[in-house]
């Protein structure tokens, strides 16, 4: 049996793939300690048995650590001169005419930077050796600082690594260990120094965590989703946790391309809205990778997936200010004491209060049933919102809505608009527990005249990682003119990096044959510092492809020599196949109507699991289902897809 699970700010989800087909599953999280909502969740599952469990998890250990600056004690180990380069970052400002910005604490204390020889030149030849006393030195200052993790990254380690394993070597027994040759071997010292900081400083978390994990769902096997959209057995997850910083986000977004494709549909705007964040993401056939995505304000230069991330969710706080406007978000209610509706104590007004009050989500069809919201306590929490603001109950909630739908259009915007990308191309593929209440207001923000609300949308994270294939990705810098590579070289290389990768995965993919494996080039024009990923084939074919890609990104080529920073090798496995059950219902039943504020007729109420393949529903309606509910807007149509998602389309009104 295979097990997704999705750890959540609000809830944690469950997706179990037996051979009598899905069955889904939610628990409100345990942010303290996540392993605890996920025990409880495979008890209430009845798996008493896990010896033919497989367990495929996605964690938010190591972000949340990021986010909130709860990393362990670290030491940062470099060159001579070069103690202070994750202090100096690239002087960038978040405000260019701010004369007074606050004032930002350094990534790692002076005091814990540590200087040291064995100091490369870019050719590879050794500018400053690694001594006996250097070394002597190292092991003093970290019995004296008493670190728990220690961050190795020496100038040009990826051309010869033996220094920082040296380093390595010298570090007393019990502190957790990152080398940037190990972690990022590639070019730019400062992104690659943060990279490998961010690895040492979560990373005891993360081992922790997972072993805590482990010996509470021992005998079962357990897998965890990298931000890369591949999954990573446990053991060696705990090594590499900066590659988990995107594992919920990275799982949604493998779920989504499955689903697309079972539906035809290849050009997706994801859009991702649970309890705490929403996620947006552009799907062109395949995931769109990264390397120079930003965790809390830091670079994180290894493969992530291409999103963009707000803090807008069903628990997204709103609140008046003095001058009478109204906010909504980011600051969460979370999974405790959640929205005001849970009847968990939370007092402020949420966006999902603010549905529950217009009548969008029904009190007693959440989850199925089995947990009932409180609509008393909602109005009481939008009431303190619509008394400062001087409006009904229901125009406050319809305020917050709008204004939440605006934040979350603007992220769309960005994924799409600002990278010149028409969206009106592509279809809105909605999903997390309160997408679907937004979905036909998102599409019409943005002129899109289709979306798809996948089977299973509320838990689509934890489908995707049924779905997602087992792989890595690895990389090396060369730095050299593609012109004057030796071919031969680089093959040899890239080969390199492949049998790494088949070392790596040699106890989760049963047959080497099976691993698809895939070579690219960074190339950028001679001078340049922003690189375009090209598929390696023959050289004078990735060059050509290269400026193609320049041109179309860019809007023209150049004349110029063209460099080669860097190889990357992705290497994946088969994924698991995962057959969507056709519906077998005879006809369709309207559940119940119910009042929806600023409709003037009763609004028909549909169960997603009791319709009809291919009979067309016409808003305004509610679709519920266990872990979401649709809200079909006027003008818009929806009927159920042979592989269990609807489909919706904008339609004309007289």
């Amino acid at each position: 049996m295979l097990l997704g699970i999705d750890t959540g700010g609000t809830f944690t989800d469950f997706v179990l793939l037996t051979e009598h087909g899905l069955r889904i599953h939610k628990v409100l999280s345990t942010p303290q300690a996540p392993e605890e909502a996920i025990l409880r969740g495979i008890e209430e599952l009845g798996l008493s048995d896990k010896q033919d469990l497989r367990i495929i998890h996605g964690s938010t250990v190591a972000t949340n650590a990021v986010l909130e600056g709860k990393g362990v004690r670290t030491a940062y180990i470099t060159n001579h001169g070069l103690t202070d380069v994750l202090t100096i970052g690239r002087q960038a400002r978040a405000s260019l005419y701010d004369l007074q910005p606050p004032v930002i604490e350094p990534p790692v204390a002076s005091e814990f930077c540590l200087g040291t020889g064995g100091r490369l030149a870019a050719d590879g030849q050794v500018i400053e050796p690694l001594s006996d006393e250097d070394l002597k030195m190292i092991t003093a200052s970290l019995k004296n600082l008493k670190p728990e993790a220690v961050a190795i990254n020496l100038l040009f380690s990826f051309i010869d690594d033996s220094y920082e394993k040296a380093i390595a070597d010298a570090v007393p027994e019990g502190i957790f260990i990152s080398r940037s040759s190990s972690v990022l071997p590639e070019l730019k010292e400062y992104e690659r120094g943060i990279t490998t900081w961010l690895n040492a400083s979560v990373g005891p978390l993360v081992q922790g965590y997972l072993l805590r994990l482990q010996k509470g769902v021992k005998p079962a096997k357990v897998s965890v989703m990298q931000s890369s959209g591949l999954t990573i057995s446990a053991k060696q997850a705990g090594e590499q946790a900066v590659h988990l910083l995107l594992s919920g986000p990275a799982g949604g977004l493998a779920g989504a391309q499955f689903i697309g494709q079972a539906a035809g549909k290849s050009q997706l705007l994801s859009f991702d809205m649970g309890g705490t964040s929403t996620d947006v993401a552009l799907i062109e056939n395949q995931i769109a990778l990264t390397n120079q995505s930003t965790i809390a304000g830091y670079p994180v230069a290894i493969p992530m997936v291409d999103m963009h991330t707000i803090g807008a969710g069903g628990g997204s706080l709103a609140s008046v200010d003095a001058g009478g406007l109204l906010h909504v978000g980011p600051e969460s209610a979370g999974a405790n004491p959640g929205p005001a509706c849970y009847g968990q104590g939370g007092m402020q007004a949420t966006v999902t209060d603010a549905n529950l009050v217009l009548g969008r989500l029904q009190a007693n069809g959440f989850l199925g049933g089995e947990m009932a919201l409180d609509i008393d306590a909602a109005r009481r929490a939008v009431s303190v919102v619509a008394k400062a603001m001087k409006l009904s109950i229901e125009a406050a909630a319809e305020g917050i809505i709008k204004i939440a739908n605006e934040h979350m259009a603007r992220a769309l915007r960005v994924i799409s608009l600002q990278r010149g990308i028409d969206p009106r191309e592509f279809t809105l593929a909605s999903f997390g527990g309160a997408g679907g209440l937004h979905v036909c207001a998102l599409a019409d923000a943005l002129s899109l005249r289709e979306a798809i609300v996948p089977v299973h949308g509320g838990v689509l994270s934890a489908l995707g990682m049924l779905v997602a294939p087992r792989g890595r990705e690895y990389s090396h810098s060369v730095n050299c003119l593609l012109l004057s590579a030796d071919v031969k070289d680089i093959n040899k290389k890239i080969d390199s990096l492949v049998k790494k990768g088949q070392q790596a995965l040699a106890n989760e993919v049963a047959d080497d044959s099976e691993l698809a494996v895939i070579a690219s080039l960074d190339l950028c024009y001679q001078g340049q510092s922003t690189h375009l990923n090209i598929a390696w084939t023959t050289k004078e074919e990735t060059l050509e492809n290269f400026h193609k890609a320049h041109k179309k990104r860019y809007g023209h080529r150049l004349e110029l020599p063209v460099e080669l920073a860097t190889l990357r090798v992705s290497l994946r496995g088969e994924a698991v196949p995962l057959n969507l059950i056709e519906s077998k219902n005879q006809g369709q039943q309207i559940h119940n109507q119910v009042s929806v504020y600023g409709i003037s007729q009763l609004v028909s109420v549909y169960q997603r699991e009791q319709l009809v393949m291919g009979e067309v529903i016409y808003g305004p309606a509610l679709i519920t289902e266990k872990v979401s509910t649709t809200w079909l807007e006027k003008g818009w149509q929806a009927y159920l897809h042979k592989s269990g998602s609807l489909l919706l389309e904008k339609i004309t009104i007289n």
